[in-house]
């Protein structure tokens, strides 16, 4: 396929999302007049050949430059290589400056409610504990938060670092044989801030002119991203509000009920969105509620605040990622949208407009046209406030109800139920240990181990990849792990219930059915590879081997933005490889694309693979896995099931049973508030 040509369009998506509420919404929108991001996609054809390619450069005002045979060189003389390597770092320092700022803000959480500055109780006393010892601070006699505020201080430290010295997060919770590879090839980073300035330094005009070099430098920002931005972050969320708590929900549209106040919380940052969910639980709230004529108030997840704070504190019914945010908007049942940081995309204004739906920023970092702004400030002064501004968000959605247009409201009937909150310390208190689960690895009874993550992108059909990757994976006996935006396809496509064993093989079943296991386990959100590497750094241990000689893997099939490319060079950096439905602009420069698609097994370990049929790359994936058995002597895998249900069929089928009736969470380990 032609990088300018056979992208699907928007019938195309009508035709196969494996999620027929998605297309019911689609038909529905387009009948009343409502644009759609796969609607936007179309008018953009045909794409950019050089952005394609990689080979357009902005970086100053003598261009834009691109490269054609007519002009191989830019003004300032930066061939295709050296254009195509500095646009993937950029985006990679992209990346870490997006998961760190979000991360920034839990870590002055944590620091303030250890130091006594914020009202916020330290929920996860278990984990601040496990981090002091591995941080080589822990002392008998020293409190939770005395030990919480030293842990604050050394993340921050990490992430703002600009005087060179130990980065201690990775130092503490690397695998030493990666860190003796990282410093061999001189990458460890100095502090994530530093290296995102050192980034954008080096492709400014007339600087780094040498392309390896600059792949060198993205090579320090994937570790800056994976150690500060990512693992740090989540030590702090973790610390902070606890750890995931297995439960389980419904999800999907038709999880939507219309007698409540609904409210949306869509982003990524946990600090105010744990505020909102303790107000929602008010019972002066509750009763403003009713006496507005609601039931009472539910809350609704979009994109990653809704897995971090089912995840952490329940009482969260999630819909739809960032692709989808429009689609649940237009719903008509929405009645306060609360957006706070990243894949928040301007055109939900545009829908909401269309409705009585209310639309709230909350972050000084994310401003939309006609929004109410309830926010924390820039300097993050106001943190102590969380409950007042929760307080004030919550009441606007009460108000907002009373203007609902019953007439306006479309809510398809597609639901599902799904068992969420997997962490490495519940899953390993089910097996009884990593042993157990290392004997099933070794017995090819669980083939491998997939992360299968990653946003949406329409250069694909909506949720297809991600659901025909994670078929294919779990029929030939591969465990999959999930967060963030392609957990909700997995999550409404009966993947995570116990029943998704129907379509796994006789090895995945042995393994998980006396446990009453899914095949694929919900993480938590895209914050959440951090558990995924934790969990391959444990099975790395009881093996005794190298990550990189061990079937575990990370796929993001339908990626699409710079955090994405971050987490896939996150993995590779511990040896693992990284599969994809799309790839990164870099075939402009034959030597990048082969640096990143070859020469880095060399250097790493691992490697990108792409192929645009997911069903091809899975079976890579799994011809990879059995090739990595075999060489440590492993038994090979079964053989897949002859007859198994397909995702959509076990969603239609679970759907007809569950057309009426209101949606619910319930937690069935117990009751977890966040007083």
């Amino acid at each position: 396929m032609s990088r300018r040509q056979g992208f699907p369009t928007k019938a195309d998506v009508i035709e196969r999302t494996p999620d027929r509420a998605v297309r019911e919404m689609l038909q529905h929108m387009g009948k009343i007049g409502i644009e759609t991001p796969f609607d936007r996609f179309d008018t953009q054809k045909p794409h950019c050949g050089f952005g394609l390619s990689g080979t357009c450069c902005k970086n100053c005002h003598m261009g834009p430059c691109r490269i054609t045979a007519k002009s191989p060189r830019g003004v300032c003389g930066a061939d295709a290589h050296l254009i195509v390597a500095r646009n993937i770092l950029r985006w990679t320092a992209a990346g870490v400056a997006a998961h760190g700022a979000r991360g920034r803000e839990v870590m002055l959480a944590l620091k303030g409610a250890a130091d006594g500055a914020l009202d916020l109780p330290i929920l996860g006393p278990d984990k601040v504990i496990a981090t002091a010892k591995a941080f080589g601070i822990f002392e008998e006699g020293k409190t939770i938060k005395e030990l919480a505020a030293e842990i604050a201080m050394i993340l921050l430290d990490d992430l703002c670092r600009t005087l060179p010295g130990p980065h201690r997060t990775l130092e503490a919770m690397a695998p030493p044989e990666r860190l003796q590879v990282w410093r061999e090839l001189d990458i460890l980073p100095v502090g994530a801030y530093h290296e995102v300035f050192e980034a954008l330094h080096r492709t400014t005009t007339g600087t780094d002119g040498e392309w390896e070099n600059v792949t060198r430098q993205m090579l320090r920002c994937g570790l800056a991203f994976a150690w500060s931005s990512v693992v740090g972050s989540a030590i702090a969320m973790d610390c902070l509000y606890g750890l995931p708590k297995r439960s389980k929900i419904s999800t999907n549209l038709g999880a939507i009920s219309e007698d409540t106040v609904n409210i949306a919380v869509h982003g990524h940052s946990p600090v105010l969105v744990a505020a909102i969910v303790k107000a929602a639980r008010r019972s002066d709230l509750i009763a403003a509620a009713r006496q507005a004529g609601a039931a009472t108030i539910r809350l609704y997840g979009i994109c990653c605040s809704g897995h971090s704070a089912l995840a952490k504190f329940g009482d969260i019914t999630p819909l739809t990622n960032a692709v989808g945010a429009e689609l649940a908007l237009a719903t008509g049942a929405i009645d306060l949208w609360v957006a706070d940081v990243q894949d928040v995309f301007p055109g939900i204004m545009d829908v909401a407009a269309c409705f009585h739906t209310r639309v709230v920023t909350t972050s000084d970092s994310t401003r939309l046209p006609g929004a109410e702004h309830i926010a924390f400030d820039h300097h993050h002064s106001n943190l102590g406030e969380a409950d007042t501004l929760a307080e004030r968000i919550v009441r606007l959605g009460i108000q907002a109800y009373g203007g609902r247009q019953s007439g306006k409201v479309f809510i398809p009937a597609a639901r599902m139920e799904a068992e969420v909150g997997f962490s490495v310390e519940n899953i390993l208190a089910t097996f009884g240990g990593a042993d157990t689960l290392l004997e099933h690895l070794k017995s090819g009874r669980i083939r491998g181990v997939v992360n299968l993550v990653g946003c949406n992108n329409p250069k694909v059909v909506y949720e297809e990849a991600v659901v025909k990757v994670a078929d294919e994976l779990i029929a030939h006996d591969v465990l999959a792990l999930t967060n963030g935006c392609a957990a909700y396809a997995l999550l409404k496509l009966g993947f995570c219930l116990p029943a998704g064993l129907s379509g796994a093989g006789p090895g995945l079943n042995a393994a998980l059915t006396p446990h009453h296991l899914p095949p694929v386990w919900h993480m938590g959100e895209c914050l959440d590879n951090a558990r995924a590497s934790v969990f391959f750094r444990t099975i790395s241990n009881a093996a005794n081997e190298p990550l990189k000689r061990l079937p575990l893997a990370f796929s993001s099939p339908e990626w699409s933005n710079e955090k994405g490319l971050g987490a896939a060079l996150g993995f590779r950096l511990l040896g693992l490889n990284s599969y994809h439905c799309i790839a990164p602009p870099v075939d402009g420069s034959e030597k990048v694309a082969r640096f990143i698609y070859e020469d880095t097994r060399e250097l790493l370990g691992a490697v990108m693979v792409v192929d645009q049929d997911p069903v091809a790359l899975a079976r890579r994936i799994i011809a990879d896995f059995d090739e990595r058995r075999a060489a440590l002597g492993w038994d090979k895998g079964s053989e897949p099931a002859t007859t198994r249900l397909s995702a959509l069929q076990r969603q239609q089928e679970h759907s007809h049973a569950h057309l009426h009736g209101h949606p619910h969470t319930h937690n069935d380990t117990e009751d977890h508030h966040h007083e």
